[in-house]
């Protein structure tokens, strides 16, 4: 089931996804036009939304509302908690893997909160399909190594959302922790704040690296698509994607 949802996450999300949209209208084409064209174009708009700054920015509003973090609300708050988002297999500056971009911005956010609030860490992440080093092993090397921050815990056996919560919650509970402050990308936060409650933990959000464009956007020229805006889409599709497949019961 697992491998299913990835191998159907990389079909349906962009680029492949609307590409896929206009290759089966253009093979359509010839023998049924009307079908053909609709599927061709509808293909070629939704991947323009998922790239335009404006539209974007729409996707990304419902899942970025969560509030920066108040180290005041946080005061009965017994843990940290830092979520994976992957790794770089080709690092070897770094003797082989290390953190991408997407956990090295919890990692080090994470490690302001704890350098700031003087709680205990916990870092959750495991390996897809069983291949390279545990994600949480390599935070737990980067945050006591660069960032100084000792991890008291670390879940390395979690291969999603659902399972980063699951987990956690089972080695927090044993050392009596119900309430954590939760640290992941502010686009990530809502699936996982629900992961986390269907666990069984009270959650603070602290959401990080913000995607959504400020209030002050400058020139037209930040009105034109760019490789930022084409990530965000790809973030926030996979979100909504993620939280279609959470509703449906096929995890986080």
């Amino acid at each position: 089931m697992f491998i299913l949802k990835k191998v159907l996450a990389a079909l349906l999300l962009p680029p492949l996804g609307p590409l896929l949209l206009v290759a089966i209208g253009l093979f359509l084409l010839p023998r049924r036009p009307r079908l053909g064209r609709t599927l061709a174009w509808s293909g070629l708009a939704l991947s323009l939304l998922l790239i335009l700054p404006a539209s974007v920015d729409l996707l990304l509003a419902p899942l970025e509302n969560y509030p920066v973090f108040d180290p005041a609300v946080a005061r009965d708050a017994q843990a940290i908690v830092i979520l994976a988002g992957g790794r770089r297999r080709n690092a070897p500056e770094y003797g082989g893997e290390t953190l991408n971009r997407l956990t090295l911005e919890r990692v080090r956010y994470g490690a302001r909160l704890a350098h700031q609030t003087g709680l205990p860490v916990l870092v959750a992440g495991g390996t897809v399909l069983n291949a390279g080093t545990p994600e949480a092993l390599l935070m737990r090397d980067a945050l006591e190594r660069d960032f100084h921050v000792r991890v008291r815990w670390t879940e390395s056996a979690s291969r999603d959302t659902r399972e980063n919560a699951n987990f956690s919650a089972q080695i927090l509970k044993q050392s009596g922790v119900q309430r954590v402050v939760l640290v992941t990308h502010a686009v990530h936060m809502r699936r996982s704040l629900a992961e986390f409650a269907a666990a069984g933990i009270e959650t603070i959000p602290a959401p990080t690296a913000f995607l959504r464009r400020p209030a002050t956007r400058g020139t037209m020229l930040n009105e034109f698509p760019n490789a930022s805006t084409a990530y965000a889409g790809w973030y926030a599709a996979h979100e909504w994607l993620g939280l279609l497949a959470q509703r449906l019961g096929f995890g986080g």
